[in-house]
């Protein structure tokens, strides 16, 4: 390659990393010693890395324990549990944690890498490197459905996993392990770094070949074009409303919560005919139906958000049923503006030992099975963000403590912390 080129290179490339600053600095954090490069040497003489916040649920002890179990496979299982957040050196991704420590690694053509699961923190997720000899991906998501793993604690998880991985039948473990969720299932996973089925090849992952010039020739002064010019189209964009971006998520928030108030308003009142409508020597949850009744009114006079909103229809739908003398699934869980639940199933928050039995929705229920986030109502904690409503408190809100039914009546939730009710 002639002087002349390489020096073009490297003034382009340096225009992108000027006009993509974030990207430049997270790839340096890649470059230079990092928590990626410590988790690649803590793998170095263990194949279990735990972060010191997985320490009461992954003791040293276990730690040994599980290492022993990945040696006796005689597999290359590497295992990194480490919380990851938005902003922190692999911007809380799993696939992005996955690509710099397998980099990292002094021996990675072979490689089976289990790590929490940045799109579903409740579970591991698990990425296989050339290829997906031993299914992986869907060993490690099966562990989490198991029901002898109903109560396991994180170290347990994992070592279902590694169990799983060494056995070789992913695919079959997943399909009996979510069988129980209906529908079909899915036909591929996410796509894992630097593949689409999650799997790897050194090319792919960064190591050098004789076409990475001709690739750098051709795609930089392209990427660096594209930078520049969404660069200028970004800075006119906020020149033009600085405010922009805050006020059409407030302005939509505002709007979903002004409809779902009418939909609570409307469905309290049917609430209230229905009862009156009743008779009282025909109807024995009658009782339960007003109480209901009454409780919701209550709720949703008070009501400042979406979460309090969504407990008025809890309420009301609690109501429905003690009038029909036929208790159904509660509202759905994660979500309970989906609609009455479809199903039960477990589901436990990583690190956790608890499992919970979960009334889902048919859309959570899918998203569940195919190893994704399911969409959540959130909630604002004590100092402010915006979080899961069930990582509120139980203390600070019903909704919270019940599930919106799930976990407990919401009436029962309602009358025990009324002066919260939030």
């Amino acid at each position: 390659m002639s002087t002349d080129v390489k020096r073009l290179i490297t003034l382009l490339a340096t225009l992108l990393l000027a006009a993509l600053p974030t990207t430049a600095a997270r790839a340096a954090d890649g470059d230079a010693p990092s928590a990626g490069q410590r988790i690649a040497n803590a793998l170095r003489t263990s194949p279990v890395y735990v972060d010191e916040s997985y320490a009461d649920a992954v003791p040293p002890s276990r730690q040994r324990q599980l290492a022993d179990r990945i040696r006796r496979t005689g597999l290359p299982i590497k295992v990194v549990l480490t919380p990851l957040t938005k902003g922190d050196a692999f911007d809380g991704d799993s696939h992005v944690l996955a690509g710099i420590v397998r980099d990292r690694l002094p021996d990675r053509r072979e490689l089976v890498l289990i790590t929490p699961d940045s799109d579903f923190p409740d579970s591991l997720r698990g990425y296989e490197w050339p290829a997906d000899t031993h299914q992986a991906s869907r060993a490690v998501a099966a562990a989490g459905f198991l029901d002898e793993m109903r109560d396991a604690g994180l170290a347990d998880l994992t070592a279902k996993a590694v169990d799983l991985v060494a056995e070789g039948k992913g695919e079959q473990r997943y399909e009996e392990a979510t069988a129980d969720l209906g529908g079909p299932s899915p036909q591929s996973t996410k796509a894992g770094p630097g593949s689409e089925s999650g799997s790897g090849s050194d090319s792919e992952s960064g190591s050098g070949s004789g076409r990475t010039g001709w690739w750098l020739l051709l795609a930089v002064p392209a990427l660096a074009l594209a930078a520049l010019t969404t660069r200028a189209a970004l800075l006119r964009s906020r020149k033009r409303s600085p405010a922009l971006p805050q006020l059409v998520f407030a302005t939509a928030r505002a709007a979903d919560e002004a409809q779902v108030r009418r939909r609570a308003e409307a469905e309290v009142l049917a609430l209230g005919e229905a009862t009156r409508a009743a008779d009282v020597a025909t109807t024995p949850g009658l009782q339960q139906a007003l109480d209901a009744y009454a409780a919701a009114g209550t709720v949703l006079d008070r009501a400042r958000g979406l979460p309090a909103l969504a407990g008025a229809l809890a309420l009301v739908q609690e109501g429905r049923d003690a009038l029909a003398d036929s208790p159904g699934l509660p509202l759905c869980f994660f979500n309970p503006l989906h609609g009455r639940a479809a199903l039960r199933t477990g589901w436990r928050p990583l690190g956790r030992r608890d499992r919970l039995d979960a009334a889902v929705c048919q859309e959570c229920a899918h998203a569940l099975r195919d190893h994704r986030a399911p969409e959540v109502l959130t909630d604002t904690d004590g100092s402010g963000r915006r979080v899961p409503y069930f990582e509120v408190p139980a203390g600070r809100s019903v909704w919270s403590a019940t599930g919106y039914g799930s976990l407990m009546s919401p009436l029962e939730g309602f009358n025990s912390a009324r002066p919260r009710a939030r």
